[in-house]
C-alpha cells in the first residue's frame, strides 16, 4: 500500500516528522492527497485549497510541492475535512472529502470524526487500524472547476517603513503597520538582546 510516492509506513514516519505524531487527520489526508492525484493528469503544475487548517494541509505539504510559504496551499475555512488540488492556470481539479456517509462501516474513524468521543476515550490503536483498512474507502471525490482568483494569496504590494515601530510592512494596510493600529496579538513587548 502506498501514499504518493511513499510506503505506508514511510509516510507514518513523514507525518510523525513533521507533524510531530501520528494524527489521524494528517494519516486520513495523505490518502486524500493520494486519491486527488489519481485524477489529475501528470506532470501539470498544480495548487491546493484545504477547507479547514486542521490537519489536512500538513498532508498536502507533506506529499506535493504545495505550502503555504510558496502560495500554492490555500486555507479557506470552511471547517470541511476536505482538499482540492487544482491545474494553476485552468482551474481543472479534482476535490476529495472525508465522506460521512461512509464512516458507519469504521466507528472508531466515525466516533473521532464526529467527536463522539473524548481523545482520551478513544482507542488510537483501533483507530490507525482502520484508517489503513479504510483507505480510499472513506472518500468520495469530485471534478471541480476552481476560480483560483478567489482563494490564491493576494500579493503584499507596495511595502513601506512604519513610523511608529520601524519595522517594514505592507504600505496597503494604511498609514502604519496593522500592529501599530492595534490589531495585535501581543502585549508586554520587551526586547531581547541577539547576539
Amino acid at each position: 500500500m502506498n501514499i504518493c510516492a511513499y510506503s505506508y509506513e514511510a509516510y507514518l514516519q513523514r507525518v510523525k516528522s513533521f507533524h510531530g505524531h501520528l494524527a489521524p487527520g494528517v494519516i486520513i489526508g495523505g490518502f486524500m492527497v493520494d486519491l486527488a492525484m489519481k485524477h489529475l493528469p501528470e506532470g501539470q503544475f498544480f495548487d491546493a485549497v484545504c477547507e479547514t487548517p486542521v490537519c489536512l494541509p500538513d498532508a498536502v505539504q507533506i506529499l506535493t510541492p504545495c505550502t503555504v510559504g510558496n502560495g500554492w496551499l490555500s486555507i479557506v475555512n470552511f471547517g470541511k475535512f476536505a482538499v482540492t488540488l487544482y491545474e494553476k492556470y485552468n482551474g481543472k481539479g479534482v476535490r476529495v472529502y472525508l465522506d460521512a456517509e461512509k464512516l458507519n462501516t469504521w466507528p472508531e474513524i466515525r466516533d473521532w470524526y464526529l467527536k463522539k468521543k473524548k481523545k482520551h476515550e478513544q482507542n488510537s490503536d483501533v483507530l490507525l487500524a482502520q484508517i489503513k483498512e479504510a483507505g480510499h474507502g472513506l472518500l468520495s471525490a469530485q471534478h471541480v472547476q476552481v476560480e483560483p482568483e478567489k482563494v490564491r494569496r493576494k500579493k503584499l504590494g507596495p511595502v513601506g517603513v512604519c513610523p511608529v515601530c520601524g519595522e517594514a510592512y505592507p504600505s496597503n494596510d494604511g498609514d502604519k503597520c496593522c500592529n501599530c493600529q492595534g490589531e495585535t496579538p501581543y502585549r508586554n513587548v520587551i526586547a531581547v538582546n541577539a547576539k
